[in-house]
C-alpha cells in the first residue's frame, strides 16, 4: 500500500516546549487513525503539520504527489458576513486549480442533513455548533485522499455526533481524526497514535486495544525502572569501594554503570492528575423549581419543568443545538430569570456552574493567580491544601504556575477553569459539556472524581460515553417539553426506539415475516476461516505459554540490562501477536454459533 505521508526525525516547538522531538512514521493511504494525548501534548500541531499548516522546525515530511487533503480545526474560522454556503466552500478538500463554486450543491446537499433550512442565513447568527456543522459540510461535500478532523464532535448535538460517526464509518481514503469521543474511537480506527513527550507512539489496534496495550507498555517500562534503579545500587556501591586499576572488565563495568544511570534519568514517573473531593456541606433541602418556563429574547424554548433535585442525583440534560438546554442551566444556576415559574435553592447550596465556554480571563494574569483570586487554599480529605498544591494535581507543576494564561493550550485553558470552579468547593455542580477540549485522560480522572462527588450533578453533554458513564436519569428537550427517561443515554435511546415503535399502526393483514438480513444469506465458514478455527485454539495457548516463558527469563536475566532490552522487545512483539490471535479466535467462536444458531432455525 502506497505511503500518503512519511515523517522523517521531526522535531517542532511551540514557544519554548518542544512537541516532537526527531519523530519517524509512516502513514499508509487508507489508514484509519484516532489521535489522542494530553491537553497541550501537540495533537492539534500533528494535524497542522499533516495539512501543511506548519512546518517542523527540523527534520522533514515526504507527501504523496497529487494528495488531496481536508482539513477541519478545532476551531472553524467563517466570516461572519458570508452565507453558510458560502462558508461551506471555504473548507473545500484542498485541489489546486478547482473552481469551488462547481462544489456548492454538493454543500447545500450536506448542510440540508445537517439540519440547515435557509441555506443563505448568515453565519454572524449561528451559535458554535452550527458553525461546526457548516465546516463539516465543506470537508464532507467531496471525497479526498485525506481527512483530518481536530475534536468534530465539539459543540454538536448527539443526533449530530451520531450522524457524523455513520458518515465516517462508510468513508473511504485516510481518516485522522483527534478525538476524545470514546465510542467514536472504539468503532472507527484501526490505529491509534498516542501523542506525548515529544513522541508519537503507534497502536496497531482499537482503542481497546490501545488502554490495553499502553497499560502494558507502562507495566513493563516501570518494572524496567525498578529493576535499573537496584541494578544502580549495586554498581554505586562497586563504584564507592573503588575499581580495580587497570582493568578492562572494571572499564566496561563503569560503562554500564553509566548507561543505566541515564536510562534512569530518561525515565522520570509521569506526572498524574489527580482531583481532591472539596464540596462543602449540603442542608436537606437542596434545590427545587416548579412549572418553570424557560426563554431567551422573548422566544419561549421549555415550558411547565418541575423537580426536585435530591441530595446524589445525577442529572443528564439532552437535546438539539439550540433547545434551551444552555438557557436553562444558565436559569438554575441564578445567571438568567425564569420567564415563569418558581425555583428555590437551599440555604446551605453552593452551586459551582462550568459553562460551556471558559470566561475570559486576562491574558497577562499569571496561572497561580488566577487559582488564588478563587481560594488561597481548600480542605481535601487529605488535609488543607494551598492553591499552588492544588494547581500540582491538575499537572500545573510549580515551575509552569508562573506562566501566563495566554501561553495554555485551549484544553489546558479548560482544565485551568475547571480547577477556578473547585476551588469554590461547590456542592451542587451544573456542568455544560464539560467533555469539550478535554483530554482522554482527564475526562477518566474527572469521571471518577464525579462518582465520588458529595452533592448533586446535572450535566448537559453529547458525549454519549459520558453520559452513560456518570448518569442515573435523562430528561430531552422535546418540543420544548423535559420529556424524563431512566437510564444513562443508551437506555435513552432504547425507550425512545420502543416508543416509536409502539406508535406504529398494526397492519389489517401482517405480512409474512421477512428473513432477517442476518439470515438473508446462508452464513458459513470460508475455507480459511475453518482451518483458523481448528488452530486457533491451539496458537493462542502457545503465546500465552511464551509469555510466561519470557517473564521468568526477564526476572532470570534482570541484571543484564542488555539481554532484559532484548527479552522485553519480543514480550512485547508476543503480546501483541496474542492479541490478534484472541480478537481473531473471538471472531470466529462468534460466528461458529451464529452458524450453528441459522442450523437450529
Amino acid at each position: 500500500m502506497a505511503c500518503a505521508y512519511t515523517f522523517n526525525d521531526v522535531t517542532i516547538f511551540y514557544s519554548e516546549k518542544e512537541l516532537m522531538n526527531n519523530v519517524s512514521l509512516t502513514i499508509s493511504d487508507g489508514d484509519r487513525i484516532g489521535v489522542v494525548g494530553r491537553n497541550g501534548s501537540g495533537k492539534s500541531t500533528f494535524l497542522r503539520l499533516l495539512a501543511g499548516r506548519e512546518e517542523p522546525d527540523r527534520g522533514s515530511i515526504a507527501v504523496r504527489r497529487n494528495l488531496s487533503v481536508a482539513y477541519l480545526p478545532q476551531t472553524p474560522e467563517l466570516r461572519s458576513e458570508d452565507t453558510i454556503t458560502q462558508a461551506a466552500l471555504t473548507y473545500l478538500p484542498a485541489r489546486p486549480g478547482e473552481d469551488t463554486s462547481a462544489a456548492a450543491y454538493e454543500a447545500q446537499t450536506i448542510l440540508t442533513q445537517l439540519g440547515f433550512s435557509d441555506l443563505n442565513q448568515k453565519v454572524g447568527e449561528l451559535s458554535g455548533g452550527q458553525k461546526m456543522r457548516v465546516a463539516l459540510a465543506g470537508v464532507l461535500c467531496r471525497e479526498s485522499d485525506v481527512l483530518l478532523l481536530d475534536e468534530p464532535t465539539n459543540h454538536i448535538d448527539l443526533d449530530m455526533a451520531q450522524w457524523l460517526e455513520d458518515r465516517l464509518l462508510a468513508r473511504k481514503g485516510t481518516l485522522i481524526v483527534v478525538t476524545h469521543d470514546r465510542y467514536l474511537l472504539e468503532r472507527a480506527f484501526g490505529r491509534i497514535f498516542h501523542v506525548g513527550s515529544g513522541k508519537v507512539d503507534v497502536y496497531n489496534c482499537t482503542y481497546s486495544g490501545y488502554l490495553e496495550e499502553r497499560a502494558q507498555r507502562e507495566e513493563m517500562q516501570a518494572a524496567t525502572l525498578r529493576k535499573n534503579k537496584s541494578l544502580y545500587r549495586k554498581e554505586l556501591a562497586w563504584i564507592r569501594r573503588g575499581a580495580p586499576a587497570r582493568s578492562t572488565k572494571a572499564k566496561g563495568r563503569i560503562q554500564r554503570f553509566d548507561a543505566v544511570a541515564e536510562a534512569i534519568r530518561e525515565a522520570p514517573p509521569e506526572a498524574e492528575l489527580a482531583m481532591k473531593s472539596v464540596a462543602s456541606r449540603l442542608g436537606k433541602k437542596i434545590v427545587s423549581w416548579d412549572h418553570l418556563d424557560v426563554a431567551i429574547d422573548g422566544h419561549q424554548l421549555i415550558q411547565d419543568f418541575s423537580y426536585t433535585l435530591l441530595r446524589d442525583d445525577r442529572m443528564g440534560i439532552i437535546g438539539g443545538n439550540g433547545a434551551g438546554k444552555t438557557t436553562l442551566l444558565r436559569t438554575l444556576c441564578g445567571e438568567l430569570a425564569p420567564a415563569s415559574g418558581v425555583i428555590e435553592k437551599g440555604d446551605t447550596v453552593k452551586i459551582g456552574y462550568f459553562a460551556q465556554h471558559c470566561p475570559p480571563l486576562d491574558p497577562d494574569t499569571r496561572i497561580i493567580d488566577a487559582v488564588r483570586d478563587v481560594a488561597v487554599r481548600v480542605y481535601t480529605p487529605d488535609g488543607d491544601l494551598t492553591a499552588s498544591q492544588m494547581a500540582e494535581t491538575f499537572l500545573f507543576p510549580s515551575g509552569m504556575q508562573y506562566q501566563k494564561v495566554s501561553s495554555l493550550s485551549g484544553g489546558e485553558m479548560r482544565r485551568l477553569y475547571l480547577l477556578r470552579i473547585l476551588m469554590a468547593a461547590p456542592n451542587v455542580l451544573i456542568l455544560d459539556e464539560p467533555t469539550n477540549d478535554l483530554d482522554l485522560e482527564t475526562l477518566n480522572v474527572l469521571e471518577d472524581y464525579l462518582d465520588s462527588f458529595q452533592g448533586a450533578i446535572i450535566a448537559v453533554s453529547h458525549d454519549r460515553y459520558f453520559l452513560d458513564r456518570i448518569t442515573t436519569h435523562l430528561f430531552a428537550v422535546e418540543n420544548g417539553r423535559m420529556i424524563p427517561y431512566i437510564g444513562g443515554y443508551q437506555s435513552y435511546l432504547d425507550a425512545k426506539e420502543a416508543r416509536e415503535e409502539a406508535a406504529v399502526p398494526a397492519k389489517a393483514e401482517p405480512k409474512a415475516p421477512q428473513q432477517s438480513r442476518r439470515h438473508s444469506t446462508t452464513l458459513k465458514f470460508s475455507y480459511k476461516e475453518q482451518r483458523d478455527f481448528e488452530t486457533i485454539e491451539n496458537t493462542v495457548m502457545q503465546l500465552e505459554e511464551q509469555l510466561e516463558d519470557l517473564a521468568a527469563q526477564i526476572n532470570q536475566h534482570a541484571v543484564d540490562y542488555v539481554k532484559v532490552s532484548e527479552l522485553m522487545a519480543q514480550q512485547e512483539e508476543t503480546q501483541r501477536r496474542l492479541d490478534e490471535a484472541t480478537e481473531r479466535w473471538l471472531f470466529l467462536q462468534e460466528k461458529w454459533e451464529q452458524i450453528q444458531a441459522q442450523k437450529g432455525e
